[in-house]
């Protein structure tokens, strides 16, 4: 399969599938006219933080790489789950990257302006629980001077911040980019409001999408913060009155609104925890559809999509990708399931 090598893939596609089993290959900005009016489309406005940290294991002198996987606590902006690596950098393949040193706890990460302290193992030596010294402030502004964007070895040109954050980008809040909003643009939203489908938002922190490691990535996604405003909780209870459906733009927002289920076809409106795997035995109460890039098999995201269509028709759709050269990954084509 093609994967895409430009954070900006001109005539992206979409690989459509209904709720009849009919696909049909689209470009992608036939999004705009593809929902009925009172559907409402709910993407994730989190920006991307620069969460890989680069620096030196204080103990043993050695090189380090730090990818922050997910906050621990939701009232302490300066713990973290984290992924560490050892020497190296973007432009070699994950599964081939060094283990970092061995890591202990008390032990000190120089990373930039930035120091982080070990606070515990957590059963793998890649995975371990940080917490940064100082205040937030200067933790936040110490990762914008240093912190680059995660990313991996088929985007071989170093990707600045904005290359990571979707049109819809509002506060940082996720360690990889919700990367499915990048099918949207302001014409597609647009669209949308002359037809009278309905948009909103909600912050999600997307996490680490691969460490390289497969017994390691079967542990992910993390525990996820999330926060719906209450004019999004509004929006998912009014479509439900009208017999509209909803259409979540990536596994961040279906992982999120299931998260805020209160009972079939409203939500919680607020912070909260996304916790677990969504899969084929997860029976889904708010969303009809999703909005997704090209997965491919075994992968937590691809295991999400089988909470919405069997085995057989996901079959179909990774062929058809495939023999159409459809292109993966983050800044790859799209696909649209229909529960």
């Amino acid at each position: 399969m093609i994967v895409a090598d430009s954070p900006d893939p001109g005539g992206a596609r979409l690989l459509a599938a209904d709720a009849g089993g009919r696909i049909r290959h689209l470009p992608r900005q036939a999004l705009g006219l593809l929902f009925r009016p009172d559907d409402l489309v709910i993407a994730n406005d989190a920006a991307t933080l620069p969460a890989s940290l680069r620096g030196l294991h204080a103990a043993s002198g050695a090189p380090v790489e730090i990818r922050l996987a997910a906050w621990l606590a939701p009232d302490d902006p300066l713990r973290f789950a984290a992924v560490a690596f050892g020497a190296g950098d973007h432009h070699t393949r994950t599964e081939d990257r060094p283990l970092p040193p061995p890591l202990a706890i008390g032990d000190h990460l120089l990373l930039g302006p930035l120091t982080a302290i070990i606070e515990s193992l957590l059963d793998h030596p890649r995975l371990v629980a940080l917490r940064f010294e100082g205040e937030r402030t200067a933790f936040l502004a110490g990762l914008a001077r240093h912190g680059r964007p995660i990313q991996y070895a088929h985007v071989p040109e170093t990707l600045a911040l904005w290359d990571v954050w979707t049109a819809v980008a509002a506060e940082p809040f996720a360690f990889e980019a919700p990367s499915a909003g990048f099918a949207l643009d302001w014409r597609v939203i647009a669209a949308w409001r002359v037809r009278g489908v309905g948009f909103a938002t909600l912050t999600h922190a997307a996490g680490i999408s691969s460490t390289g490691d497969a017994a390691l990535d079967q542990r992910f996604p993390l525990d996820e913060l999330y926060r719906i405003p209450a004019v999004t909780a509004a929006a998912v209870a009014r479509t439900q009155d009208t017999s509209g459906r909803i259409i979540a733009v990536g596994t961040s927002v279906v992982r999120a609104l299931e998260a805020a289920a209160v009972g079939v076809g409203h939500v919680r409106a607020g912070p909260g925890v996304a916790r677990g795997r969504i899969g084929p035995d997860t029976p889904l109460r708010i969303v009809d559809a999703i909005v997704t890039g090209v997965h491919q098999p075994g992968e937590s995201h691809f295991e999400l999509l089988r909470a919405f269509a069997d085995d057989v028709l996901l079959g179909r759709l990774s062929l058809m990708a495939e023999a159409w050269n459809y292109r993966t990954h983050e800044f790859g084509d799209s696909m649209l399931i229909e529960r």
